[in-house]
């Protein structure tokens, strides 16, 4: 082992993880903030409009709330990095149960990466027709 690397331990394995809640959290924070700017151009007199404001405000809040979750478990998951390794019951670490949950997360992540790549090109069609708008608006 090299003198500068250091030991494998869970809580080093959680704090490299933590990009992952991370990014979560950056993009319900993202989404959120979409919502609320996008409630400001619904006409206040339309009953239609008056329903999707409070969909859009009630799932902004509980993406905001989500938001701060993820980022709480990020900044425990970085906080512990330095945290000593416990021992560990290889027989419980080999259970047919935790290969399930690990399989399962694994999978979930595979279905978001499809996920952000189906929705990547709708995403950048949209993102090109507002700069277009914006570029052409006059400010007043």
């Amino acid at each position: 082992m090299d003198d500068q690397e250091e030991p494998a331990t869970c809580g080093r394995g959680l704090a490299a993880s933590a990009v992952m809640p991370s990014a979560l959290a950056a993009v319900a924070a993202g989404m959120a903030q979409n919502l609320e700017v996008h409630t400001r151009a619904l006409d206040p007199d339309d009953p239609a409009a008056g329903q999707e404001q409070g969909a859009y405000e009630r799932i902004a809040r509980s993406l905001r709330s989500a938001a701060t979750d993820l980022r709480a478990a990020a900044a425990e998951m970085v906080a512990a990095v330095d945290m000593p390794m416990g021992a560990h019951d290889m027989a419980v670490m080999t259970t047919p149960e935790v290969l399930d949950a690990f399989e399962r997360y694994v999978a979930a992540e595979e279905g978001l990466r499809r996920l952000l790549e189906a929705q990547r090109a709708d995403n950048e069609e949209m993102l090109t027709m507002i700069r277009a708008a914006v570029g052409g608006h006059d400010g007043g």
